[in-house]
C-alpha cells in the first residue's frame, strides 16, 4: 500500500495555518506542500492525498520531462528580456551595459549584474504595463506604487494600499505570460481575493487568461 506521505518518492510537506479555511496541494519540481487548516485531523488529510495522488504524479512527471532551469552564465549565453533575445559578453567592467542586442556583463558574480541590470531596465515597461490594464479595469486611482521584485515565493502581489510586484524573471517568460501577471495583480485593485467576481475581471480582458496561468504553473521553474 502506497505510503500517502510519499508521492513518486517525493515526501509531502505538510504547512499548516490557523488564517487558512481550505485544504490545497502545491506542486513543484521535486517538490509537494500540502497547505491545511490547524484544526483538520491528519486522518483526513491523508485521504485528500489519496484522492489527489494521480494529478500530483502527473504534475511531477511532467515536471521531469521538461527543460531544466537554466545554468551557469557563460561567455555568450543567450538570454531572454521581453520578448528579445540577448547576448551576454563578460568582461573586466564595473556595471553591466547593453548595446543592441548584446548585454556586457562584469565577468566577477554575472549572476548578481545580471539581476541587477533586469531590475533597473524592467522597472518602467512594468510600470506602464501595470498602467494599462488598471486603466481598462477603470482601476487606476486605486493604483499605488509598481515595484521589481525578488519574492522567492511569488510571481506578483497586490497589498491593499494598491502597491503591485512584479518578479524581475517574468522578463524571461513570453510576454502573453507576463501581461498575464500584471492583469492579475491589477484586477486585485478591484477584488483583492480569488473570488468568481475577480476571475471575471480577468477574463473580460484575457479571456486565454488559463494557457498562460497553467504555462507559468507548469514552466515558470525554467526561468
Amino acid at each position: 500500500m502506497h505510503d500517502p506521505w510519499v508521492i513518486s518518492g517525493i515526501p509531502v510537506t505538510l504547512k499548516r495555518s490557523a488564517r487558512r479555511r481550505t485544504v490545497g496541494l502545491q506542486v513543484r519540481p521535486g517538490e509537494v506542500t500540502l497547505y491545511a487548516p490547524v484544526r483538520v485531523p491528519a486522518e483526513r488529510l491523508q485521504l485528500f492525498l489519496v484522492d489527489r495522488r494521480s494529478w500530483v504524479e502527473g504534475h511531477l512527471q511532467r515536471y521531469a520531462a521538461q527543460p531544466a532551469a537554466p545554468g551557469p552564465l557563460t561567455e555568450g549565453s543567450a538570454v531572454q528580456f521581453l520578448g528579445e533575445e540577448l547576448t551576454l559578453r563578460l568582461t573586466d567592467m564595473r556595471q553591466a551595459r547593453r548595446e543592441g542586442d548584446l548585454l556586457w556583463l562584469p565577468d566577477e558574480d554575472p549572476e548578481q549584474h545580471l539581476e541587477a541590470w533586469t531590475r533597473r531596465a524592467a522597472a518602467e515597461p512594468y510600470c506602464d504595463l501595470v498602467e494599462e490594464y488598471a486603466a481598462v479595469l477603470g482601476a487606476r486611482p486605486r493604483l499605488g506604487r509598481v515595484v521589481v521584485s525578488g519574492a522567492r515565493t511569488r510571481w506578483g502581489s497586490c497589498t491593499q494600499g494598491g502597491d503591485i510586484r512584479l518578479h524581475w524573471k517574468l522578463t524571461r517568460a513570453p510576454l502573453e505570460v507576463l501581461r498575464y501577471v500584471a492583469l492579475h495583480e491589477a484586477a486585485h485593485l478591484l477584488e483583492l481575493n480569488h473570488s468568481p467576481r475577480y476571475w471575471a475581471h480577468v477574463a473580460r480582458i484575457m479571456p486565454e487568461y488559463p494557457r498562460w496561468r497553467n504555462w507559468l504553473r507548469d514552466q515558470g521553474h525554467t526561468l
